[in-house]
């Protein structure tokens, strides 16, 4: 099987091609202002290369940092109306209340609550208000406003709430896009909530980035299917990824995760991702991400939902660093211009790839460009770097136990040959595009977070099981591949009936 895998990150694009689990061509170039650029040049170099014909390729996978980027840019976002099922309950806090003001004025269209939801046993709290409902719909139609997030109380536990909103808004507004909370969050109405409003404002954006590399991909010749990767280090049909873009947000990292872990072999390390504008950290357990279990912030606002466990901060090739003094480094980058303008290839800007070059770590551009650089001042540069990546490496540990480090990325060469309270540095073959080979070999996941009561521990786990498997044979992959990588269950004493929160995660091939 040929898989082409490709990273758009905010620096580069990498792209690799790969039969099977070896690499015939890698490429990476600057990623382009209007992404698929990118995508559609580093995908022709890896065929040329490689001498393989576009008809032949059988799938492509791509991870791009888009989504993410529109939410912290404030950009391509759309106006949403957030339809809130809870009243008489959890009335003082509306929706778009803890949001960054900037963002706020963006995104928020209008908003509704009304009557219904559920208690923490599952039982209604009042009857759902459906007239209420079908009239915030009209006012929705009548506002022109496209995109709808919907979220009632505890639909985790039962999702009847949202299901009987949904059903209501489809007669009402047939055009509109709507993204319902219990198919995205977790317990906890306002992180939960955040989550599909922001869902819901980038799903326009989302369309017309999937369309666009379907598009590339058929004027290439390429008829194989389109997948998108995730946060959790698998990949899902374009058409999901339209559906549910958050789910994309941290698919660059995870897929240089899943990269480290194919290249190196191991399945239980800490991965540096040294790229052009940032360096990501992460943990592989069982040779995926480690999720996060806690709240996680996008953009300054308040999420809860399927993100893995990640660190980054301003250090890559391109970061910018001080000419007055080398320990102010970063945290801004030349990102995607490094090649006009870091000092080595002609520019005026002193970054990270300069101080690399003037140490000896790399050959790139023209090194006596920065021939004039002290070597004090290139040996206190090279220490802060070190220290930032020791520091914030050595945070992504959860124990003292001395775990390998791998180090991937374009930036790799910045890594220090040992750190402390690591068993080693792990440098692998073609470390430089491990994101995209991360993106190439990913598999096809389902994956159940849900609150059972009223059953026991067996059964609920049984029945989690089950529907992880026909989410993951629904979002392409092989029934005769798939294998569980991950139960949780967590008592929840706060609920009644013996609830228990149930997390199984399913992967299998393409």
């Amino acid at each position: 099987m040929i898989r082409a895998g490709i990273d758009v990150g905010g620096t580069n694009t990498d792209a690799v091609l790969l039969r099977d689990t070896t690499v015939l061509a890698a490429a990476k170039q600057p990623t382009t202002a209007e992404v698929t650029g990118g995508v559609i040049g580093s995908l022709r170099r890896v065929l040329e290369e490689s001498g393989i014909a576009p008809a032949a390729v059988d799938a492509v996978m791509i991870g791009t940092t888009h989504f993410v980027n529109a939410v912290v840019q404030r950009r391509d976002l759309a106006p949403v109306a957030a339809l809130r099922v809870n009243l008489p309950a959890a009335a003082r806090i509306p929706p778009f209340s803890d949001w960054p003001a900037d963002l706020r004025d963006i995104v928020r269209g209008a908003v509704f609550m009304v009557r219904g939801g559920h208690e923490v046993d599952g039982s209604p709290i009042v009857p759902i208000d459906t007239a209420a409902i079908r009239a915030a719909a009209r006012a929705i139609r009548a506002a022109g406003i496209a995109s709808v997030g919907v979220a009632a109380v505890f639909s985790p536990l039962t999702s009847q709430a949202e299901d009987t909103a949904a059903a209501i808004l489809r007669e009402e507004c047939p055009d509109a896009a709507i993204t319902l909370s219990h198919q995205l969050g977790r317990i906890g109405l306002l992180a939960r909530e955040n989550v599909t409003l922001l869902n819901a404002s980038l799903i326009p954006l989302a369309r017309r980035t999937v369309a666009a590399f379907e598009q590339a991909l058929r004027d290439m010749g390429i008829g194989a299917p389109l997948y998108i990767t995730q946060n959790d280090g698998t990949v899902v049909r374009a058409a999901s990824a339209a559906a549910f873009p958050v789910h994309c947000f941290a698919s660059g990292p995870t897929n240089s995760l899943r990269g480290a872990a194919f290249l190196s072999g191991l399945t239980e390390a800490v991965v540096i991702d040294i790229g052009g504008t940032t360096s990501d950290f992460g943990a592989l357990v069982r040779g995926f991400p480690r999720p996060a279990n806690n709240v996680v912030q996008i953009g300054g606002v308040r999420t809860l939902f399927r993100m893995p466990d990640l660190l980054s901060i301003g250090l890559g090739g391109g970061t910018i660093v001080d000419p007055s003094d080398p320990e102010r480094i970063g945290p801004r980058s030349v990102g995607f211009r490094l090649l006009e303008q870091a000092m080595v290839f002609g520019g005026a800007t002193l970054t990270c790839t300069d101080i690399g070059v003037a140490a000896g770590l790399i050959r790139l551009g023209d090194p006596r460009r920065v021939a004039g650089l002290s070597a004090d001042f290139v040996r206190r540069a090279l220490a802060r770097i070190h220290a930032m990546i020791e520091e914030n490496a050595d945070r992504m540990k959860t124990s003292t136990a001395p775990l390998p480090l791998v180090a991937v990325g374009g930036g790799g060469f910045l890594m220090p040959e040992r750190i402390a309270g690591f068993s080693g540095v792990v440098r692998v073959p073609h470390q430089e595009v491990a994101n995209a080979v991360g993106a190439a070999i990913a598999q096809v996941s389902g994956e159940v977070d849900r609150v059972f009561t009223g059953v026991g521990r067996p059964e609920a786990i049984a029945e989690a099981t089950r529907v992880a498997r026909e989410r993951a044979v629904g979002n392409g992959a092989d029934p005769a591949t798939l294998e569980v990588v991950e139960v949780e269950d967590l008592p929840l004493a706060y609920l009644p009936g013996d609830s228990l929160r149930v997390r199984v995660r399913v992967v299998g091939d393409v």
